[in-house]
């Protein structure tokens, strides 16, 4: 195995260039002060936010402050995950976290302040020439203002918003620190030790033997904690009860909903829908058992390869070709974006000794956006590019065509864009091959990708809300009821050709995302927006793609579910995710067809 380079041996062409953020240390420096002097001016305004000319002021100089803040912060950060043993950036990085601390604190009067005024005075702000460019951020703070309590209750509150993340804090200790597996044996018969790491590893490898091992040691040592975990994911729930009902809100889904501001009906549709087409997950699996050439499907063959091994030796340069002929179907203007990218330093490559892990798309308001990779020349990480150039383009047209204020997106939009090119990519990989092989590896590539992120994240999403919903009605969480309630979703999710191994009700004890509440469904709801986008562009042409391009340059200028309705989908209705299944079954029909040819 090669050995990994020093960040210093790096080539230039492989780097991201920060110095388009800051070109010394010294100019770091020089931002830093400057922050320090504008939080010291915020002071001027407390007090004064009930007049139109000292609350546009002061939203101007919180943008100024904010904006400098992001650009100190994400290039330490960056810096920092270059190589994170360097001792200069750890300290940077930690000197920027703690600037952002203070700085929060500094701003933390402004939304209280303006919601203390009464509703005929904020219409006056609302309805004011002079903040015309501040509009939408006063009539969202007056949205909330019902769900706002007194000033003595929201100090109360705040002093046991500590407590209130001790479910969360517990599990990851007992998850992440604690939580010690089984050693079983690998596929060449040798006792390896399971971790979290290596358990998706071991439920990969063709060796059903090694499979099963990883899932029963998994699952059991999950089962010996299980009363823990359970009176932690209960106490987890019962902090959301309290906040719903201490903040007037009808439900613990409905708060948090609230902040983006997201019709129930976006996961109610999503439960329903997925529901409907459940027949087609079952099918899969039947093909999955099939293919697997297995007398029965268990749940920990979910994640077996059933094709051959394909590899596909991709180089970066050529990732790059493939991605941009892929996104022709966007147009020129958007090609001329991602060439742009390629040819000004965006991306840092490789791995290199130290360098953060995984990849991402970031940057600051001002400067164009950056994307780390650790790029393979494989398969994946051609599709780790064009996931993190969409999350990159995104942002630089939203930056381009919008103040600093209404630039930043949602979360519930974020994986749209990034999704939506790894769909066009895949269409184009699809219609290009003549190869039986790829076409086979690529299908399943396709049709697990709608297994995972729209499926599973939506039995997730349907198991939050029933453990809510029990707790609402003021019946106790028990490890009992929590299995029973995971184990009946997996019948009914994977339907009659699955074996549902007993062990599986374990598996709600494991999963992180539950201490994050009622975030789950986002990942389904962007792949099913991001595949009906894909739909309308190779379907209607130049009018998708400008509707398309519309929605990239909206930014978080609007609410998101009406960002997406103005760009042509609407996720208050079912009809993106129904056109996805549609999607995925023609896909399974053409992996059932390859089948038979065999």
């Amino acid at each position: 195995m090669q050995q990994l380079m020093k960040r210093s041996e790096v080539p230039q062409e492989h780097r991201w260039k920060l110095q388009d953020l800051f070109g010394s240390r010294a100019e770091w420096d020089k931002e830093y002060e400057l922050v320090l002097q504008l939080v010291e001016k915020m002071k001027q305004y407390h007090g004064k936010l009930n007049e139109a000319a000292a609350l546009k002021a002061c939203f101007e100089l919180e943008d100024d402050i904010s904006l400098h803040t992001e650009r100190l912060y994400v290039y330490a950060n960056m810096s920092h995950h270059e190589d994170t043993a360097d001792p200069v950036y750890q300290a940077l990085s930690e000197k920027a976290k703690q600037l952002s601390v203070k700085v929060s604190e500094a701003l933390s009067f402004i939304t209280p302040e303006v919601l203390s005024l009464s509703d005929e005075e904020l219409d006056r702000l609302i309805a004011d020439p002079s903040l015309s460019a501040y509009r939408f951020t006063l009539v969202e703070m007056k949205r909330q203002k019902a769900h706002v309590l007194s000033k003595g209750e929201e100090a109360l509150l705040a002093q046991v918003g500590n407590m209130s993340k001790a479910p969360e804090t517990i599990y990851s200790m007992l998850n992440n620190a604690d939580m010690k597996f089984p050693k079983i044996k690998n596929e060449k018969g040798e006792e390896v030790e399971l971790t979290h790491g290596r358990y998706v590893q071991f439920l990969e490898s063709r060796n059903s033997d090694v499979r099963r091992a990883a899932f029963e040691g998994v699952y059991s040592t999950y089962r010996k904690q299980r009363n823990t975990i359970a009176a932690t994911l209960s106490a987890n729930v019962t902090k959301n009860l309290f906040y719903a009902r201490a903040r007037k809100y009808p439900s613990a889904l409905e708060m948090y909903l609230f902040g983006d501001n997201i019709p129930k009906e976006v996961y109610t549709n999503l439960i329903n829908t997925i529901h409907k087409h459940l027949p087609l997950m079952h099918r899969y699996m039947k093909l999955r058992k099939q293919l697997l050439q297995v007398d029965e499907l268990h749940m920990y063959d979910l994640f077996a390869p059933v094709v051959e091994e394909f590899d596909m030796d991709i180089t970066f340069d050529e990732a790059k070709k493939i991605v941009k002929e892929s996104l022709k179907p966007l147009g020129e203007n958007y090609l001329a974006a991602l060439q742009e990218g390629f040819d000004s330093s965006w991306i840092d490559v490789y791995e290199n000794e130290g360098k953060r892990t995984g990849a991402y798309s970031w940057g600051a308001y001002g400067t164009h956006p950056y994307v780390l990779l650790n790029h393979k020349d494989n398969l994946n990480s051609m599709f780790t590019l064009t996931h993190e150039m969409g999350h990159a383009l995104h942002s630089y047209y939203s930056d381009n065509n919008l103040p600093y204020r209404d630039a930043q997106y949602t979360i519930f939009l974020a994986e749209v864009a990034s999704t939506l090119n790894e769909a066009l990519l895949m269409d184009y990989m699809l219609k290009k091959t003549n190869d039986k092989k790829e076409k086979m590896y690529l299908l399943a590539y396709y049709i697990d990708q709608f297994r995972t992120t729209v499926f599973r994240q939506t039995m997730f999403a349907e198991f939050e809300l029933l453990i809510h919903e029990h707790a609402e009605k003021g019946e106790a969480l028990t490890p009992q009821l929590l299995c029973e309630i995971y184990y009946d979703l997996n019948k009914k999710y994977y339907g009659d050709d699955m074996v549902v191994d007993q062990d599986i009700e374990m598996e709600w004890a494991r999963i992180p995302h539950f201490y994050t509440s009622f975030y789950v469904y986002k990942y389904a709801t962007g792949f099913s927006a991001a595949q009906s986008f894909a739909k309308q562009i190779l379907d209607e042409g130049q009018p998708a793609v400008d509707r398309y391009l519309g929605f990239l340059k909206s930014g978080g200028s609007d609410y998101s579910i009406n960002i997406l309705q103005k760009a042509g989908v609407d996720m208050s209705a079912p009809t993106p995710i129904e056109e996805g299944m549609s999607l995925l079954e023609s896909l399974i029909e053409e992996m059932e067809k390859m089948a038979a040819e065999k």
